[in-house]
């Protein structure tokens, strides 16, 4: 027998031998539309080890930053490009048609994961929805075997208003929204699809969250004025979807700092902080009695009546922080729905616009930014180190990547200056769920000296920053900050 007959023999044989052994774990109900799943699949390198084991060929490997698991989405299985790169050392023969149907599940889900073409060696054709949602990926990421980076990758979709809002509706259809949202961004960055957003119908068709926001934002002055009313609109939905989620914990979180920052000698019963009280007397322990007296009463007031803090949110608007603007603007408006807050709200670029007037409406606060441009740190510090009135009861947030075109050594100075009178002074990187982005490492090393640390901080972590600060703790820096 020649070697290409046995080669394929043994090639036979084997998936034989896995459609028997897969039948006892994968079911054979079809995967609901928007759903990729892989159980029972194994990885594609433990199915290489199995031919070399048979045939001595080289394993097939999948190497990457994403896999398909579970049922929930499909944003790992179909990342971006560049992510996943598959590698196949020979094309399968068509299965044999006495596959079970478990086997036959299994290869479907592996042509879905794999793209189809000469690639994927299942031999399998997609029909129906699976066909439909094959060819919505296929759109945005392309035909080729293998992922290629940026927009030198072939695609699809082309220029075309009416195809691309066809496209958003298919994978509206297919897909949760969590990967619909993934895929539109892919779409902009991919395809340069930017200036479709610039018609009514096409932000209608779209699937609103914080980094179509960002780009929204900065397309704003070349936005036509029939349109800037579909945009507010998507806008005003997103920040609504924020509020909701975060208002009332950052609202409750920092009224029990600001409750706990009113520290008094002559406290009410129901006022004792008696965790403070006990360290505070200690020196008075009667070992006779086992008991301490209390010589000083260490206790709080109430916010709403005895103490008013001030807040000056500082936020870089280069095109790098659109999602820490959006996070920023909505934390801003909450803060300045306190009345024991006085807060201020100030962006800035090589120039510096304070919105605080706007503060009452989030998306007039985002409107009024500008994305893009240079960076003027230590001016937009100045500013701010102006509003001041009290020190020791205000607290200055800047978020900015530190990347500063201004003058450095003012900058540091300006910092040292407000801490030195008593400012609470907090340096974020990013206001995102994404972590750190690229940042200028040497001025977050010259802060961090100060005794302003920088990091990234998300969504959810804001609260307990701010409450840090208010109690003037030491800040709840995460993991990696």
């Amino acid at each position: 027998m020649t070697t290409t007959e046995t080669k394929t023999a043994t090639q036979t044989r084997t998936v034989k031998e896995t459609a028997e052994t897969v039948e006892t774990t994968v079911p054979d109900t079809a995967a609901e539309p928007g759903t990729i799943e892989t159980l029972g699949m194994g990885t594609s390198a433990e199915s290489g080890m199995a031919a070399e084991s048979e045939t001595g060929a080289e394993p097939e490997t999948a190497t990457g930053t994403g896999t398909a698991t579970g049922t929930g989405t499909a944003s790992a299985a179909f990342p971006a490009a560049g992510a996943v790169e598959i590698t196949t050392a020979a094309v399968e023969p068509a299965p044999p048609a006495d596959l079970g149907q478990a086997a036959q599940e299994r290869l479907r889900r592996w042509r879905l994961v794999l793209g189809g073409e000469s690639a994927d060696g299942t031999g399998c054709t997609l029909r129906g929805q699976d066909a439909a949602m094959d060819g919505a990926l296929t759109a945005l990421y392309g035909k080729g075997d293998r992922p290629q980076s940026g927009r030198d990758r072939t695609a699809g979709l082309g220029a075309s208003a009416p195809s691309v809002a066809r496209w958003l509706g298919d994978i509206r259809t297919y897909f949760p929204s969590s990967v619909v949202q993934v895929m539109q961004r892919d779409a902009i960055d991919r395809l340069g699809l930017d200036s479709l957003l610039l018609e009514p119908e096409m932000l209608e068709a779209v699937e609103a969250d914080v980094h179509l926001v960002g780009t929204l934002l900065s397309l704003n002055k070349a936005m036509p004025e029939t349109t800037k009313e579909t945009a507010r609109a998507v806008v005003r939905k997103v920040v609504e979807d924020l509020e909701k989620r975060l208002a009332t914990r950052t609202r409750a979180t920092l009224t029990g700092a600001l409750d706990r920052s009113a520290r008094i000698n002559r406290p009410r019963h129901h006022d004792i902080d008696w965790n403070r009280t006990i360290a505070a007397n200690l020196k008075h322990y009667l070992p006779e009695y086992r008991t301490i007296v209390p010589e000083r009463l260490i206790g709080y007031g109430r916010a709403s009546r005895s103490v008013k803090k001030e807040v000056i949110l500082c936020i870089d608007q280069s095109g790098s922080m659109a999602a820490s603007v959006v996070y920023a603007s909505v934390f801003g408006a909450v803060l300045a729905s306190m009345r024991s807050i006085d807060t201020r709200l100030v962006v800035f670029d090589t120039a510096v616009v304070d919105l605080t007037d706007q503060l009452d409406d989030p998306v007039d606060v985002l409107f009024g930014t500008q994305l893009g441009g240079g960076t003027d740190i230590n001016r937009a510090l100045a500013h701010c180190q102006s509003q001041i009135t009290r020190p020791t009861e205000t607290v200055v947030v800047l978020i900015s990547d530190l990347y500063e075109g201004g003058i450095r050594n003012e900058m540091l100075k300006r910092v040292a200056a407000m801490k030195a009178s008593g400012v609470q002074f907090v340096t974020l990187l990013a206001l995102s769920d994404e972590g750190a982005p690229a940042y200028d490492h040497e001025h977050a090393a010259a802060l961090a000296a100060l005794g302003a640390p920088a990091f990234a901080c998300t969504p959810d972590l804001f609260p307990e920053i701010m409450a840090a600060a208010i109690e003037k703790r030491p800040l709840p820096i995460p993991d990696g900050g």
